[in-house]
């Protein structure tokens, strides 16, 4: 008999395992990335607050009418590109990035080259 694989539980798995390492102070907060099938939504995060300092997602009216679909790498760099220009506008350039249990691949290295072309420093 196959055993299936819970492909949510080992991402989780991951995820934990990374979020043991990284955490996000004021002087330099987290910046988290959840990807799922047809979206991609990333928030800066001080861990010590408890607090969401910036977000940005595919799903937001004026990044939706820049991009035709939210789950390719088009649309990553398209968020990724904005949240570093909110970021910066709340003077926030220092980040730590938490690729959310993910490799760093495809629409994650996407979105965070993005960012860092944009002017965030990780």
């Amino acid at each position: 008999m196959f055993k299936r694989v819970d492909r949510k539980a080992e991402n989780r798995r991951r995820h934990l395992r990374v979020r043991n390492r990284i955490k996000g102070t004021a002087e330099r907060p987290r910046l988290s990335v959840y990807r799922s099938l047809n979206h991609i939504y990333v928030q800066i995060i001080d861990d010590t607050k408890g607090t969401t300092l910036v977000s940005a997602s595919t799903l937001e009216s004026g990044l939706r009418d820049r991009i035709d679909a939210g789950g390719n790498t088009e649309a990553a760099k398209v968020v990724g590109k904005a949240v570093a220009e909110k970021a910066l506008e709340k003077g926030i350039k220092k980040v730590v990035f938490d690729r959310g249990g993910h490799i760093y691949h495809g629409r994650i290295k996407a979105l965070a080259e993005a960012a860092r072309e944009a002017g965030l420093d990780f």
